[in-house]
């Protein structure tokens, strides 16, 4: 896909987030709308994977370490003909398959559960050194927010990844400098970020996550990068897209009413109709 298809992909999975969110009238905006253009890049350019063959032992997998954002997550599934996208109106609803946080066991296109702050790029190293063993050449992708860094195993992870030489392994970190009760430098911060990667082993690439011509070098780079694992710290806006939402940390973790999702939607339509 080109600059332009990707941007207006983009605007539809933020769509898909505002929806699922206001029908669940709770969940993660936020770091969903934050990520939403590295979504649509691995789900819609750089991951290989059929949405009519979920398990192929082949595919690129990817790991939502950072689960809380699964509105952002499930809209891009969607959107890339997982499930239909009719069915994120459900979100967080009793007897929905797409619940707050992401269930592998439930949801096509999921190849880990998750939620437990920290524990993804763990599984990611694990499913990165399988395919080393057993000769496939598959990637593994991890997404991992940046108040998560704040989380030990995060560290144990990198350790590992880099002592094996994963570089199967591509890191990206959601870098939009909030968290749930403030900026991630006055909670516990884990600045210089590229830094500490580098210092165990990984390959570093540092960029605007909401930029695409940035995004697609970064990924282009990590794929021909060998010998190491690579680590791409993305820095984002929270709530990318919505005039009212970017930057506030109150956006974290709640929905929007009728009148904030009225207005968000309208915002979204006029970006589409401009890229249009």
């Amino acid at each position: 896909m080109n600059k332009s298809e990707l941007q207006k992909k983009a605007v539809e999975v933020r769509k898909g987030i505002l929806t699922g969110v206001y029908h669940a009238k709770s969940g993660h905006p936020g770091g969903s709308l934050s990520a939403a253009d590295i979504y649509t890049y691995l789900y819609f350019e750089e991951m290989n994977i059929d949405p009519s063959h979920p398990e192929d032992p082949d595919r690129d997998r990817f790991v939502l370490s950072k689960g809380h954002t699964a509105p952002g997550y499930y809209s891009a599934l969607a959107l890339r003909g997982f499930f239909p996208t009719e069915d994120l109106k459900t979100l967080r609803h009793t007897g929905s398959y797409l619940q707050g946080h992401p269930d592998r066991k439930h949801i096509p296109g999921v190849d880990m559960s998750s939620g437990s702050l920290g524990q993804g790029l763990s599984a990611a190293a694990g499913m990165a050194l399988a395919a080393k063993m057993q000769g496939r050449e598959y990637r593994t992708y991890c997404l991992c927010g940046d108040g998560e860094l704040q989380e030990g195993q995060i560290w144990e992870a990198a350790m590992f990844a880099g002592h094996r030489r994963l570089d199967n392994l591509c890191l990206i970190v959601d870098n939009n400098n909030l968290q749930i009760d403030g900026t991630v430098e006055e909670i516990c911060s884990p600045y210089p970020i590229d830094e500490k990667f580098k210092a165990f082993n990984f390959y570093v690439i540092t960029i605007n996550g909401n930029d695409f011509d940035e995004i697609r070098k970064a990924f282009d780079e990590a794929r021909q990068h060998k010998g190491q694992p690579a680590a791409i710290i993305a820095s984002t806006v929270k709530g990318k897209g919505i005039s009212f939402m970017e930057n506030k940390v109150g956006w974290h973790g709640k929905a929007p009413n009728d009148e904030e999702y009225r207005l968000a939607m309208e915002e979204l339509g006029e970006e589409a109709a401009k890229l249009c």
